[in-house]
């Protein structure tokens, strides 16, 4: 399968994101500047408490970023969306990753919760995916948990996300 490493730097997730790195058609991130994600520090088929499959990415933040330029102004603040996002773009590239065909897209979350706020002080996030079951017959899906960490505490908790790939 072509690019099933076990890690990615930011051009790989690029790649990626211009439909290059799983192939015309099949999974792909977003484009800067909703790729919130600069690489995938891990990526396994069966890690994870559930064996079924982990990712693990970062991203490095500055206050320069757009989110808090228009997000609050005078308050700034990561709009919790974007990070749930990155949750769900990481459960799509784990379908691709496996050699999946099909786009992906979010089916929806069973449960988020935020406990902190990323503002513009904060460095680094980290995201971590478990996947919990990955369906493979005509229905291509994954269903996951994932949390986010800012700057080693986590802050964002999301339970029972669906992605799905359809042709």
């Amino acid at each position: 399968m072509t690019g099933r490493a076990n890690c990615y730097d930011y051009e790989a997730l690029l790649s990626c994101a211009r439909g290059e790195l799983f192939g015309p058609g099949n999974a792909q991130l977003p484009a800067p500047p909703m790729l919130m994600i600069d690489r995938i520090t891990s990526i396994t088929a069966d890690g994870g408490p559930a064996g079924k499959g982990q990712v693990v990415a970062e991203m490095d933040l500055n206050p320069e970023l757009w989110f808090f330029k228009c997000h609050f102004p005078g308050d700034p603040v990561m709009p919790g969306c974007l990070g749930l996002d990155a949750l769900w773009q990481l459960t799509g590239f784990f379908l691709g990753w496996l050699g999946m065909p099909g786009r992906g897209r979010a089916l929806g979350v069973g449960e988020v919760k935020f406990s902190g706020m990323v503002t513009p002080e904060a460095r680094l996030i980290r995201y971590t995916v478990d996947l919990k079951r990955v369906i493979d017959r005509r229905l291509k899906m994954g269903i996951a948990d994932g949390t986010m960490e800012m700057d080693g505490e986590a802050i964002y908790l999301a339970k029972d996300m669906r992605v799905v790939l359809f042709s």
